[in-house]
This record gives C-alpha cells, sequence and structure tokens, in this order.
C-alpha cells in the first residue's frame, strides 16, 4: 500500500471514528487507538499522539453545533474541565512510563467497565433541588422531541468532579478523550439526560486533550503524516454525527454506545496480553 492510499484509507477509517464519537460522547480516540494499533500495526504511542491531536477536532466540529442547538451545558463542562484537565496531565505524563501492553490492558479494563455501568440504565431525571448545582447555576434546559424545553437538574456534584480527575488521567494515558468515563460520570453519578451528557461530553474533550498533547509532541510522538489524514477524517465524520444526533431516540444512542466499546475492549485486553500491540 502506497503512502496515498494509505493516508485515503485512515482519513476514511478516521470518518467513521468521528461519527461515532459525535454521537457517544466517546470522541473519535476510543475508535481510533485500536484501528490504528491493530489494524495499521502503528506504535500505540503515535496512535495515541494522533488520537489527541482528532478529539481535539472532533471537540472543535460538534461542540460548536450542540451548543447552537442547546443541547451542551457550558457551565458544568468548564466547571469539570478543571478536574479532567489536571488528570490529563498526569496521565500524559505517565503514558511516557508505561509499557504499550500495560496501556492497552488498561485501556480493555476501562471500556469493559463502561459497557457495564451503560447497562445500569436509569430514567433521565426532571428537575431536582441540589445545594451545590443550585449554588453554581448548572441546573438547565434541553431541547425536547416535540420542540417544547426540558429542565434537568444535577446531583452529587462533587462526585462527578472527583470522576473526571480519573477521565483526565485515561485521556492522557490512553489518547481517548475519556469520553467513556465522561458521559458515564455525568449520566450515572450527576443524573445528567444522556443528551447532554454526550454533548456537554463533546464540549469538553477538547481541552482534556489539548492539556495532554503539548506532552506528546514534546516526547516526538505526534506524526503530522499521520495526524493530517486522521484529523480531517475525524472533524468530517464528526460534524455529521452532530447532525444525526438529534434526531436519535436515547436508547439508540446506549445501544450504539455499549456495542463500540465492548468490542474494542475484548480487543484490546487480548492484543495486549498476547504481546500483539
Amino acid at each position: 500500500m502506497n503512502e496515498l492510499m494509505f493516508s485515503l484509507v485512515i482519513l476514511g477509517g478516521s470518518l467513521l471514528a468521528g461519527l461515532l464519537g459525535s454521537l457517544t460522547g466517546l470522541g473519535g480516540g476510543v475508535v481510533l487507538v485500536p484501528m490504528l494499533a491493530l489494524l495499521f500495526k502503528v506504535d500505540l504511542h503515535y496512535a495515541i499522539g494522533a488520537s489527541l491531536i482528532s478529539v481535539i477536532a472532533t471537540s472543535s466540529g460538534s461542540a460548536a453545533a450542540y451548543v447552537r442547538e442547546g443541547y451542551s451545558n457550558m457551565r458544568i463542562g468548564m466547571f469539570l474541565e478543571i478536574a479532567t484537565t489536571i488528570g490529563a496531565v498526569f496521565g500524559a505524563w505517565l503514558a511516557t512510563r508505561t509499557p504499550t501492553r500495560g496501556i492497552a490492558i488498561v485501556f480493555g479494563a476501562v471500556l469493559l467497565y463502561s459497557v457495564y455501568l451503560s447497562f445500569q440504565r436509569h430514567d433521565d431525571e426532571i428537575v431536582t433541588r441540589n445545594k451545590w448545582s443550585d449554588k453554581l447555576k448548572m441546573n438547565g434546559t434541553y431541547p425536547g422531541p416535540d420542540g417544547n424545553e426540558i429542565h434537568y437538574g444535577v446531583k452529587h456534584v462533587g462526585g462527578g468532579f472527583a470522576t473526571m480527575v480519573g477521565a483526565g488521567t485515561l485521556s492522557g494515558l490512553l489518547g481517548i478523550g475519556s469520553g467513556a468515563v465522561k458521559v458515564l460520570a455525568m449520566d450515572h453519578i450527576m443524573r445528567i439526560p444522556f443528551k447532554v451528557s454526550t454533548t456537554t461530553s463533546n464540549f469538553m474533550i477538547g481541552v482534556t486533550a489539548a492539556a495532554s498533547a503539548g506532552i506528546y509532541l514534546r516526547r516526538g510522538y505526534i506524526d503530522p503524516a499521520l495526524a493530517a489524514p486522521v484529523m480531517i477524517g475525524v472533524l468530517i465524520g464528526s460534524l455529521i454525527g452532530a447532525r444525526i444526533l438529534v434526531r436519535v431516540h436515547v436508547k439508540s444512542l446506549r445501544t450504539i454506545f455499549a456495542i463500540v466499546i465492548f468490542f474494542l475492549a475484548v480487543e484490546m485486553i487480548y492484543n495486549g496480553i498476547a504481546g500483539k500491540i
């Protein structure tokens, strides 16, 4: 395969990754890292570096659309980014000192746990009073299927903040934007409606990725020839996903979320244990 064909294939795979990442709030990295490492035999550190650049593109592409549509909660996103940025810097430092086999196994284990949590479903809760969410003005609204505004409240602000430190660490370590953990933290701990959780996650992941991408750049793990088609593909896919999400039912999003990350988790754990990555 020549360089042009390789770049086109990477572009196509990245477009699909960006689409899935935008729809589920995972960020394209959760698909990109296994794709580059397992299918194209790219060194895991370079795959993570390219993924971090693509995650920034995903956030830039889809987050603007979600904010305009009224789904993302910017106050929640900006507050939780304090925690994820701290974790991201630590995770990126840790990644440069961790064997790739270990990173792959951790990657898969985190995703399997995300699958488990995604099946612990609950109904989206309407407005509930909470001292901290009231003080921080986190409660909000989002567009309902009939065009009416749906009000919601936020619970367990402290638990969500603490979880986001871990999400940031995983972002820097694995290059996935940690969208899986962010969505589940907001959905299950803070009880934010799923569509608000996924769109706010997309708003957040770019900042988290940027915090750790600098460390990868300094270490020489970001290859422009690889990162460029990845970034373009993910950006296009994320813009398409932003248009689709507003018409998709929450149940369908949860199903896509679970299927994608379960498949990738099994692949990463197997290849990590077998030493194929």
